[in-house]
């Protein structure tokens, strides 16, 4: 495992390597595919700190080729690297994965895909819900992902993510709101 650490932290130095050397004269000519390399170098080292165990290391490698990415204008890769990252740093930093999905729901929101949207709503509520024990921000982001659902005719997701708004709202002792969606949930 040491050995794959140490790859790692080598493509990193050759990554960083590349991006300093596309700063002279030849930018212009030569710089995006530079900044290509970087983020493979970047994807590579990411994937064998994940075999070694690294998460945050692997996070951190995977959030720096989506940045070269967005930068690049490569939004659907970028929002994939911010995904990767943010599935790393479940295992290790339940914030800085909610920071990366909220990343990848950005640039997905701004390319019309509400449903990945959604969906990495429904993830972010999940942390809320198991690691940060947030039931409220867990709420607000079911709630999130609910609408984006129902806006794409994804009536059953939109519903189950609904129920779990209903049923933290009671335990929240909110006891309306959660009356209101059963209602409305069993009416259909």
């Amino acid at each position: 495992m040491a050995d794959n650490e140490h790859k790692a932290v080598q493509l990193i130095a050759e990554a960083e390597k590349k991006l300093t050397s596309t700063k002279g004269f030849f930018n212009s000519l030569f710089g995006s595919s530079k900044i290509e390399e970087a983020v493979e170098a970047y994807q590579r080292a990411a994937n064998l700190f994940k075999m070694s165990k690294k998460w945050n290391e692997a996070g951190n490698s995977f959030c720096q080729a989506a940045d070269l990415n967005s930068k690049a204008g490569s939004r659907h890769d970028a929002a994939s690297n911010y995904i990767d990252a943010a599935n790393c740093y479940k295992k290790s930093n339940a914030p800085e994965a909610v920071n990366c999905l909220l990343k990848a729901i950005e640039i997905y929101t701004d390319m019309g895909r509400f449903t990945m949207a959604a969906k990495h709503h429904q993830s972010i509520a999940e942390i809320y819900e198991n690691e940060a024990l947030d039931l409220e921000r867990a709420v607000q982001h079911y709630e999130q992902a609910a609408d984006y659902f129902r806006g794409e005719e994804s009536n059953s997701s939109a519903n189950k993510c609904l129920l779990k708004v209903a049923q933290y709202a009671a335990q929240l002792e909110n006891y309306e709101k959660a009356i209101k969606i059963y209602e409305q949930n069993y009416k259909q």
